[in-house]
């Protein structure tokens, strides 16, 4: 990975206050901007929908509760990933690091997936280099779907805001079957690579094995409905998990609004980090309860990567002060309802398949304001 250095500009005096502004709302308040009571209770629920959906799933008595349940079960094991993997992996659903840990190797290697591979893409690269290729390991290289203009431009891509969403049912099972093992052979759609340590190459193994024991070898043991029906739940599963997965992120860094930041020779970007991260998230309905508490926060992406280290069960109370800071320092907030975010999608898939080098769409506050 490229390591790069940022500009200074209003960005930095931006942050500073922005960190000293949410510092002070916490002493204020009493409170610690990790998880708290509501966080709790939340990760008590999540996880006992996935014990209580399974359950219900493996002791179906009917191809119907059979699939409902199996399919319960993908969307609840969904949002324990949102709201509790998420926050245990930067460290703050609880405040133990051990338990955040705990919380977070759990639930992510028993959904088939590797902690330590996401942890370290998520951590040194994506929150870091937010959209730069060469850096930001999110960044595909994908021949089929081209996201950035220094991605070769084919004729094929004139075609891609058509097919992506097709490709997009695939997301979840690539990401098992193939995204984190072919890293283990030097092979992969990211823009750059990551050495995975030979323990960590074993429990990836090791999960991927057990999650097709538990989701498909067991099923089609206790089940009276044969291996046809056992597999065609696990496929839909992973094309429902895959359209909200997508649904929900997708629209956040790819966007006609968004920027894909080039560093110089020198390896220096325009911009200071804090404005980067502005530069390239689109947020939609931030203060928007049900998303805060379904989403894990995943709608506010800007203020997530500015403030990893607060729990998203603080979101809403934060989110007047960075909107407060962002106008004081003339910094675009971009704000969207979700239908607009998501038409936004589609229009940069639709351009960057047209367009060389397509330009990003200006934000207009007062346009978007709701």
């Amino acid at each position: 990975m490229r390591q790069l250095q940022f500009s200074k500009d209003e960005g930095v005096a931006f942050y500073k206050e922005l960190l000293q502004r949410v510092d002070q709302y916490f002493k204020s308040k009493g409170s610690h901007p990790k998880g708290n009571l509501k966080m709790y209770f939340k990760i008590g629920l999540y996880f006992s929908l996935d014990i209580l959906f399974y359950y219900l799933m493996i002791s179906s008595t009917s191809l119907v509760a059979f699939y409902t349940f199996y399919l319960l079960m993908g969307l609840s094991v969904l949002l324990t990933a949102f709201n509790v993997s998420h926050d245990a992996a930067h460290g703050v659903a609880v405040k133990s690091k051990f338990w955040n840990d705990f919380l977070f190797q759990l639930s992510f290697n028993l959904q088939g997936n590797n902690a330590y591979v996401w942890g370290k893409n998520h951590h040194e690269s994506h929150h870091l280099y937010t959209n730069v290729e060469g850096s930001d390991i999110d960044v595909l290289n994908n021949p089929l779907v081209r996201m950035t203009e220094q991605q070769e431009l084919k004729w094929y891509h004139q075609y891609q805001y058509l097919y992506t969403p097709v490709l997009y049912l695939l997301y979840s099972l690539n990401w098992f079957l193939f995204r984190e093992t072919l890293m283990i052979f030097k092979v992969s759609s990211r823009t750059i690579d990551l050495k995975i340590p030979p323990l960590e190459i074993i429990k990836l193994l090791f999960f991927k094995v057990l999650y097709i024991g538990y989701m498909i070898v067991l099923p089609i043991y206790l089940l009276p409905f044969g291996w046809g029906h056992i597999l065609l739940a696990f496929l839909f599963n992973h094309f429902l998990v895959s359209i909200i997965f997508t649904a929900v992120l997708g629209v956040s860094h790819l966007s006609d609004f968004v920027s894909h930041p080039v560093p110089d020779t020198n390896g220096v970007l325009p911009m200071s980090w804090a404005k980067l991260q502005l530069c390239t998230s689109v947020d939609y309905k931030p203060d928007s309860v049900f998303f805060n508490w379904t989403l894990g926060g995943f709608n506010a992406h800007a203020l997530h990567h500015l403030l990893p280290h607060i729990c998203h069960v603080h979101y809403l109370e934060i989110l007047p002060i960075f909107r407060e800071l962002c106008d004081k320092y003339d910094l675009t907030y971009m704000e969207l309802p979700y239908q607009e975010a998501l038409a936004s999608h589609f229009r940069f898939l639709h351009n960057m398949g047209h367009e060389a080098t397509p330009k990003p769409l200006y934000y207009d506050k007062q346009a978007y304001s709701y």
